[in-house]
């Protein structure tokens, strides 16, 4: 707390009248100044768990102010399915908790972990709408000592909501429900209307299999465009039911997609 100039020299009087001489040869002691607050390190989350965060929060790489968890059995968005700590030392020196580093981290170690979540085979999970997204400490909270990270499973539906979610998605995709978390859509693949969905819900396209593409930098647009077409007709003609009248849907990854890991397309055929 600060105190005013007027303050301190209201103060000094009333304490010459007090004593009853207007000065002293003590030495006074030295004015001292609170230190400044220290921000308490945000504890490690719960291991599971389920939450009402909205599309942005979910993609966000730091929890925000008020995550509250909710029990699962209620309406949610975000189930928590892994949590540990950040190794933040490489070298001897401490790495920050946004580096490059540490996010690949969190790239490579919540996906990887997604599976051993909601079951399936790599390929059920790609054709599913179960994605991974995952938090880290702000900077605040890592240099009060907080290191964790958390993993959390949604599902992404158009390009700004989440599903809103009841009960517990551990082990779906080995379940009689791995239905209706395929990959549905509304319209083609890049129709006007087309809205990625969950099977559940009402759809008229279905994703089919996918289109595994060479590992390594992205090979460009045209490359990965044309390594579809011809496995994707196929699939579209294996569902159809008139082999010489059929439509089907190919979708390759962009360079930004490629980025964050998906290095595969994504073959399409109708319902109806």
């Amino acid at each position: 707390m600060t105190r005013s100039l007027a303050g301190a020299v209201a103060g000094l009087a009333a304490l010459a009248a007090l004593s009853g001489c207007g000065g002293s040869d003590e030495p006074t002691a030295p004015a001292t100044t609170p230190p400044p607050p220290v921000a308490s390190a945000v504890p490690r989350p719960a291991a599971s768990g389920c939450h009402t965060l909205t599309h942005d929060q979910a993609l966000a790489s730091t929890l925000p102010p008020q995550d509250v968890s909710v029990p699962c059995g209620a309406s949610h968005t975000a189930q928590t399915y892994a949590v540990g700590a950040l190794d933040t030392l490489a070298s001897g020196h401490l790495l920050a908790v946004d580096s490059d580093r540490v996010r690949a981290q969190l790239a490579a170690r919540c996906p990887a972990a997604l599976g051993d979540f909601v079951g399936g085979d790599a390929e059920a999970r790609r054709l599913s709408m179960l994605h991974a997204t995952w938090f880290r400490p702000t900077l605040e909270q890592a240099a009060a000592g907080a290191d964790w990270y958390r993993c959390d499973v949604v599902v992404p539906t158009g390009d700004a909501d989440l599903e809103t979610l009841t009960g517990t998605l551990k082990g779906v995709l080995d379940s009689d429900r791995a239905g209706d978390w395929a990959m549905c859509g509304t319209a083609q693949p890049g129709a006007a209307g087309f809205r990625r969905v969950p099977c559940r819900d009402h759809h008229s396209w279905k994703a089919l299999s996918t289109v595994a593409l060479p590992p390594g930098a992205y090979p460009g647009e045209a490359t990965v465009k044309e390594a579809g077409q011809k496995p994707c007709q196929q699939a579209g003609r294996d569902v159809a039911k008139d082999a010489l009248d059929y439509q089907w849907g190919y979708e390759w990854p962009t360079a930004d997609q490629w980025a964050t890991g998906q290095t595969y397309g994504i073959c399409w055929a109708p319902t109806t």
